[in-house]
């Protein structure tokens, strides 16, 4: 469990991490807002697949946002 809630902290930084390069401000705190309640929202999950499931989709929407932003400053 110690390493799962590491994980999902890590997820969850990057996240907010990412966010930074949003360019406008109200897409950020949206962005933010949205991030912040779906960790809220799934913060009692227990059962281990379910945890690795949201964790790996996390990582994919990250990546995602990630990839966005890239072609947005190009």
């Amino acid at each position: 469990q110690f390493l799962r809630r590491q994980q999902v902290l890590q997820l969850y930084r990057k996240i907010l991490r990412a966010l930074r390069d949003v360019p406008t401000e109200a897409d950020r705190r949206y962005l933010k807002d949205w991030a912040r309640e779906e960790f809220r929202r799934n913060k009692d999950a227990t059962e281990e697949d379910a945890i690795r499931m949201m964790i790996t989709q996390g990582n994919m929407q990250l990546q995602e946002l990630q990839r966005t932003l890239k072609l947005a400053k190009s």
